[in-house]
C-alpha cells in the first residue's frame, strides 16, 4: 500500500473502496475513494482519514512515509463518518497529535466519539504555521455539513476541500488527467446532483471566497486529485449552484398498465419536433439516483405516474420526496399521467413542482384508462409548445 508523492512533501495516503455500491441514499456503481493527504514538514501533519474498515489500508500508506507517533496535527475538515471513522485509531497511535478543527467540527467530534482530545479550534481565516509551510483554513458551513471547512496551503497553492469536488470513483489513478475529463466530469456532476445540489448559496459563497486564492491543485476527499481541469470543475460548480440548466427536457415516469408509458413517448415526439434533446427514464429500471444528475442539467422535467389508491405509484412519490430534499431551481415541470376513476396521482405530481418553486405553464395531461390517437396528439402538442418555451 504505497503512499503517492502529489506534491514534494505532500502525500496521499487514502484509501480504494473498490466494493461500494451504496452511499447513503444513491449508487456509486465505481466505488469510492477516502482521501487522506500527509504533510512533511517541521511539523507532520495528516488531514483527513478513512472509513474505519480501511484504516490498515491509510497505516500502511503512512508509514511508508513516516511512523504515525510522529504526526503533530490531525486537521479533520469534516466529521463525517466516512472521513472522521479512523480518528479513534490515529489518536492511539499518535498520542500527542492535536486534532485542528472549527467549533462546530469539535462538537461533532464529541457527539461521534465521546472522547476528550486535545484540539486546536479554528475559525475561518486562522493559520497555523507548520514550518516552511502554512496551513490556512476556512470554514465552509452547509458544504454540506455545519462543520464542513476547506485546508488551504498557500506555498503549495494547494487546496484541500473535503467534500467539495469530490466524486465516487475508485481507480488505480489519483488524477484527473490520468482518467479523462468525460468520466470525472459525469461522477462529479453525480456526486453534486445528489449530495451538494441543496446548497447552491452556500457554495457560491465558498467559490467566492476561494477566487482570491492562487489554486494549481485540488486535492477532495472522494475520487481523483484535480490538476489540469481545475478551471472546468470550478466553472461547472458556478453553473451548478447557480442553476443553470440547458435546453433539454428529461422525462420521468412509471407505468401500470403502459398508458402513461405512452403519454410519455408522445410527449418526447413532441418536444423531438420542437428540436429539444430528450432523457426518458423509466423508475422501474432507473435509480433515482442516477437519474437525477440528468435533473442537473435538463430546463424542464417532466414526471408521470397514474393513480393508484387515490395517490401516486410509491416509486414516482419516492423520487419526488429525494427532489424536494434536493431543491433543484428554475425548473420548468410538467405533470401528467393516467387513471381509471379519480385521477389524483397526476395532480399530486403537479403539486409537488409547485411546492418545489417550479414554473408549471401547462395544466396536468391526465388520460382515462387508455389514451387514443386524438388524445395523444394533443400531448404531442402540448409538448411541441413547452418545447417552443426551452
Amino acid at each position: 500500500m504505497k503512499p503517492v508523492e502529489i506534491k514534494p512533501g505532500i502525500y496521499w495516503v487514502g484509501a480504494v473502496d473498490w466494493d461500494l455500491r451504496y452511499f447513503h441514499g444513491y449508487l456509486t456503481p465505481r466505488g469510492t475513494t477516502y482521501n487522506a493527504y500527509l504533510i512533511v514538514d517541521e511539523k507532520i501533519v495528516l488531514v483527513d482519514t478513512v472509513k474505519h474498515y480501511l484504516f490498515d489500508e491509510m497505516l500502511d500508506r503512512i508509514k511508508g512515509v513516516v511512523e504515525p507517533s510522529r504526526i503533530d496535527y490531525l486537521v479533520v475538515n469534516h466529521v463525517e463518518m466516512d472521513h472522521s471513522g479512523s480518528v479513534p485509531r490515529i489518536m492511539e497511535l499518535a498520542p500527542r497529535a492535536k486534532i485542528v478543527t472549527n467549533p462546530q467540527g469539535k462538537k461533532a467530534l464529541g457527539r461521534h466519539y465521546k472522547k476528550d482530545w486535545d484540539c486546536l479550534v479554528v475559525n475561518s481565516g486562522d493559520e497555523v504555521k507548520i514550518g516552511a509551510r502554512t496551513l490556512k483554513f476556512f470554514t465552509t458551513p452547509m458544504v454540506h455539513w455545519p462543520d464542513s471547512m476547506v485546508t488551504y496551503i498557500p506555498e503549495e497553492r494547494l487546496l484541500l476541500p473535503n467534500d467539495a469536488f469530490g466524486q465516487h470513483l475508485a481507480c488505480d489513478a489519483r488524477f484527473d488527467d490520468q482518467v479523462g475529463w468525460e468520466v470525472v466530469h459525469e461522477e462529479a456532476a453525480k456526486y453534486y446532483a445528489n449530495i451538494v445540489l441543496p446548497y447552491g448559496e452556500q457554495v457560491n459563497k465558498v467559490l467566492d471566497a476561494l477566487a482570491a486564492l492562487e489554486i494549481d491543485m485540488i486535492g477532495p476527499s472522494h475520487g481523483v486529485i484535480w490538476r489540469t481541469y481545475l478551471a472546468q470543475i470550478v466553472q461547472a460548480y458556478r453553473r451548478w449552484a447557480n442553476h443553470e440548466t440547458e435546453r433539454r427536457a428529461l422525462i420521468v415516469y412509471d407505468t401500470m398498465w403502459g398508458s402513461t408509458k405512452k403519454i410519455a413517448l408522445a410527449l418526447q415526439d413532441g418536444l423531438e419536433d420542437a428540436g429539444v434533446p430528450v432523457t426518458v427514464k423509466f423508475l422501474q429500471t432507473n435509480h433515482i439516483s442516477e437519474i437525477v444528475p440528468h435533473v442537473l442539467v435538463s430546463r424542464a422535467v417532466l414526471v408521470g405516474s397514474p393513480t393508484l389508491n387515490n395517490g401516486m405509484l410509491p416509486t414516482v412519490s419516492a423520487f419526488l420526496t429525494y427532489l424536494r430534499g434536493l431543491r433543484p431551481q428554475k425548473r420548468i415541470g410538467l405533470a401528467f399521467g393516467s387513471y381509471g376513476w379519480g385521477g389524483q396521482g397526476a395532480r399530486e405530481v403537479k403539486a409537488a413542482m409547485e411546492a418545489m418553486g417550479w414554473e408549471v405553464p401547462f395544466d396536468v395531461i391526465n388520460i382515462q384508462y387508455i389514451p387514443d390517437e386524438a388524445e395523444l396528439a394533443a400531448v404531442r402538442e402540448t409538448a411541441r409548445k413547452l418545447g417552443e418555451m426551452l
